[in-house]
């Protein structure tokens, strides 16, 4: 059995039934769950967290839709910041990627499966990674 770490992308298809990727998203996260646990992290927690109001009904919604959450270990931070400054040592700018190099780092490190529809930059940081993505599964 191997766990997958949804990205905030996927997770917000499901939740929202976004058009164009809530099939896919779907499918996958499914697949997903006949294979381990599908789990969140504090990251993607809080990404996704930002339409409701009270935490107690995100945190319940979670919990009932069968999503496991799972703390950050502290090496991801780290790990994270290293992948984080080669990116910027590539010519990468600031603005929001810290919080994929989190999520990047936790996949990574816990040997998890990463569900995401944005691979370039996990395939560029964390090459060891084992990604489902729209490319990789049609």
């Amino acid at each position: 059995m191997t766990s997958t770490l949804i990205d905030t992308n996927v997770f917000l298809d499901v939740v929202e039934m976004r058009p164009q990727w809530f099939e896919w998203s779907s499918r996958m996260v499914m697949s997903a769950r006949r294979n381990g646990d599908v789990v969140v992290n504090p990251v993607v927690y809080a990404e996704a967290s930002l339409p409701y109001e009270s935490e107690s009904a995100f945190s319940k919604f979670v919990d009932d839709a069968g999503f496991l959450k799972e703390d950050l270990p502290w090496a991801c931070a780290f790990v994270a910041a290293k992948a984080h400054i080669r990116y910027r040592d590539r010519g990468g700018v600031r603005g929001t990627t810290l919080p994929d190099f989190f999520i990047g780092a936790h996949a990574s490190m816990r040997s998890y499966t990463l569900l995401t529809r944005d691979t370039a930059r996990f395939r560029t940081y964390f090459p060891t990674l084992d990604i489902i993505a729209p490319d990789t599964h049609p």
